[in-house]
């Protein structure tokens, strides 16, 4: 069902083709970013970002800095590069702290370059990605800085927690309010200040972009069980493999003896994670996530009422509908 806002019903095109300029901007700025002196980082660089990717940080940030007034946009565009930087940064590293064999449809960065080469790969975009920053004033540095510090806690927190039938949802929300939530919230945050919005709606955009992070997470986890596998580019129930505590898994184990031996183990087979699957998707725990997600989603669009209304203020709303919504 789709979310009941004040503002006037969008097309589903009608988001992304609101700042489609921006965003072939950003990717401009991005295909620049990744040139080195070394060939390799450049390879590698390009192989991840031109796969694509959802650019939905980006997007967030951008229509955050037009539905609060922005009109240069080129400050707004270093900051949607440099997040999208950051979050591709963490994939590379990401994958290889899960062993990750794919990646947006296609061989890992982990599995083609290898271990040490995708590493310092990842080290080369968190470096482009401060280099952008540096040039806007203390506070901007310090919020960027601020999501990385949590970023990393929250894939610790996530390693911690890796196998521990012990996991609760609490720590659940803990730890995607740090490794996903608090990049959206932050490029949220400067969006608007750089509009030149009053801190009160600043605010008010940072707790809009920190729902959108933990609805967009959430519903990430519900793909991992019920997605096609063929349109989300990976492969259905790596979470529970990987012992991963998505939010169904954290859920289910609680309520399911075998889901909780199965998540306990280290490699369990592929017939112990189809059976663990499906008792999973049989136990209601879906319904209860998705209850979560969407209410994460009215939050968000809650956050958006401090805007005056305004195609850029209902296209955000519309974005995050879709968002809640999407397949992949």
């Amino acid at each position: 069902m789709a979310l009941q806002t004040k503002f006037s019903a969008a097309s589903p095109a009608t988001p992304l083709a609101l700042v489609a300029t921006e965003l072939k901007r950003v990717e401009q700025r991005l295909s620049s970013l990744l040139n080195s002196r070394e060939p390799l980082l450049n390879e590698i660089g390009h192989y991840l970002i031109g796969a694509g990717g959802k650019r939905v940080r980006p997007v967030v940030a951008i229509l955050t800095f037009r539905a609060c007034g922005g009109e240069d946009p080129t400050d707004i565009i270093d900051v949607a590069a440099a997040l999208e930087l950051i979050h591709t940064a963490s994939l590379l590293h990401d994958d290889i702290i899960d062993g990750s064999e794919t990646r947006r449809g296609r061989a890992s960065a982990l599995q083609r370059f290898g271990l040490a080469d995708t590493l310092v790969a990842g080290d080369f975009l968190f470096g482009q990605a401060f280099a952008l920053c540096g040039r806007f004033d203390e506070k901007v540095i310090s919020w960027a800085t601020d999501a990385c510090i949590r970023l990393t806690e929250g894939e610790v927190m996530q390693g911690r927690f890796r196998h521990n039938p012990a996991v609760t949802v609490a720590d659940y929300l803990e730890m995607i309010s740090r490794k996903t939530a608090a990049l959206f919230a932050q490029g949220a945050r400067i969006g608007s200040t750089l509009a030149g919005a009053p801190e009160e709606v600043v605010e008010r955009m940072a707790e809009c972009g920190f729902c959108v992070g933990m609805a967009f997470q959430i519903v990430d986890d519900l793909l991992d069980v019920e997605g096609d596998g063929k349109v989300t580019g990976k492969p259905v129930g790596v979470d529970l493999r990987e012992g991963n505590p998505s939010l169904p898994v954290v859920l289910a184990i609680g309520r399911d003896p075998e889901v909780r031996r199965v998540f306990q183990k280290k490699h369990p087979t592929s017939e112990e994670t189809t059976v663990a699957l499906d008792r999973i998707r049989r136990s209601g725990v879906l319904a209860d996530a998705r209850r979560l997600a969407d209410s994460y989603g009215r939050q968000a669009v809650a956050a958006l009422e401090k805007l005056p209304p305004s195609p850029y203020s209902e296209s955000l709303a519309c974005f995050i509908d879709q968002l809640l919504h999407r397949t992949s």
